[in-house]
C-alpha cells in the first residue's frame, strides 16, 4: 500500500495545478512536493503530470487517479465537517426510553426546552414501560433512559433519581362513602380494582407494598396506561391506582378523591438511568445537564 501522504500531496498539486500552492497549503517545501510526486509516480510506474509554463496538469492517467483520490478526499472533508456540526450542536440525535408516566410528567418540559436551545438536534422517544427500557439500554437501542423505581439492580447501569412520585388510589362519588374517613388496606378488597397491567413497574411497586402488608388484590380491570385507569375511575367503574400527578386536576375540581389509607405507599423516585459502557453524545449530556436536579 503506498503512503497514504502522497496521494495528500498529489490531491493538492492536482487540485490547483501548482506544486507552489499545494506546498503553501500542505506547509512543506516545494521540492519535498515535486520529490513526493516523483515517488508516487515511480510506485504507480507512470506518469500523473505533465508542466506546462502555466503550472502542472494531470496527464489521462492522472485524471483517473485522481478522479477516485478526490472523492475520498472530499468524503473526508465532509465527515470532518459533519463532525464538527455535531459537536457544535448543529446536528445529531439523541435516543431515550420513557414509560407513559415519566415522558408526560417529567421529561416533556425538559424536552420543549431542549428543542429550543438546539433545534437542529433530533431527539427519539422510545414510549415503552421501565422493564422495556433497562433492556434497550443494555442493547444500546437507547442513549438514557427516564424510569419509574423500582429498578432491579444490574451491572453497569447507573440509577439516578431525580424526583418523587406518589401513588394513590381515588374514586368517583359512587364510592361516596369511602370519602373523608381513613380505609385499611384489607377494605380495598370489597371493592372493584383498576391498575396497570402487569409488566410495569408501577404495578410491581404497589403488589409488592400490599403484599409486605398481606394483602393480594385482584383488579377488576387491568389497563395498559394510567390515562385510561382515571377515565375509568371517573365514570365511577372502580377505584383506581395511579400515580398521583395523573388524578391530580381531577382531584381539585371534585371529579375524583384520593382515599386515605391507613397506610400510604411510600413514595418512590422518577430515574435517570445511563450506561457506563455506552458512550453518550454531545448533545445527549447537554440534555442530560438540563435534567439533572
Amino acid at each position: 500500500m503506498i503512503n497514504f501522504e502522497y496521494y495528500k500531496v498529489f490531491y493538492y498539486v492536482a487540485k490547483y495545478s501548482s506544486i507552489t500552492r499545494a506546498a503553501e497549503e500542505l506547509f512543506i517545501s516545494q521540492p519535498a512536493v515535486s520529490q513526493i510526486i516523483k515517488q508516487l509516480e515511480n510506485s504507480l510506474e507512470g506518469n500523473l503530470f505533465y508542466r506546462t509554463s502555466k503550472g502542472v496538469h494531470l496527464t489521462a492517467e492522472g485524471k483517473v487517479l485522481f478522479t477516485y483520490i478526490s472523492q475520498g478526499f472530499e468524503y473526508m472533508a465532509l465527515g470532518e465537517r459533519k463532525f464538527k456540526e455535531f459537536i457544535n450542536f448543529e446536528t445529531g440525535e439523541i435516543r431515550i426510553g420513557a414509560s407513559d408516566m415519566t415522558l408526560k410528567y417529567y421529561l416533556l418540559p425538559y424536552l420543549e426546552e431542549f428543542h429550543k436551545l438546539y433545534p437542529k438536534v433530533k431527539v427519539k422517544v422510545t414510549n415503552v414501560p421501565t422493564p422495556q427500557t433497562v433492556e434497550y439500554l443494555y442493547a444500546g437501542k437507547i442513549d438514557f433512559g427516564i424510569v419509574s423505581q423500582p429498578v432491579n439492580d444490574h451491572k453497569g447501569i447507573d440509577v439516578i433519581p431525580v424526583t418523587a412520585i406518589a401513588d394513590i388510589f381515588v374514586a368517583n362519588n359512587r364510592f361516596v362513602e369511602l370519602k373523608d374517613r381513613t380505609i385499611s388496606l384489607e377494605e380495598l378488597d370489597k371493592y372493584p380494582i383498576i391498575c396497570l397491567e402487569n409488566g410495569t413497574s408501577t404495578r410491581k411497586y404497589v403488589d409488592e407494598f400490599l403484599k409486605n402488608n398481606e394483602i393480594v388484590l385482584n383488579p377488576e380491570f387491568e389497563l395498559a396506561t394510567s390515562d385510561l385507569i382515571v377515565q375509568f375511575a371517573e365514570r365511577g367503574l372502580g377505584i383506581g391506582c395511579v400515580v398521583k400527578n395523573f388524578a391530580e386536576e381531577l382531584i381539585e375540581n371534585g371529579q375524583l378523591f384520593q382515599l386515605n389509607l391507613n397506610k400510604s405507599i411510600p413514595k418512590r423516585n422518577i430515574c435517570i438511568i445511563t450506561q457506563d459502557k455506552l458512550p453518550i453524545s454531545p448533545s445527549g449530556k447537554k440534555l442530560l445537564e438540563l435534567l439533572m436536579p
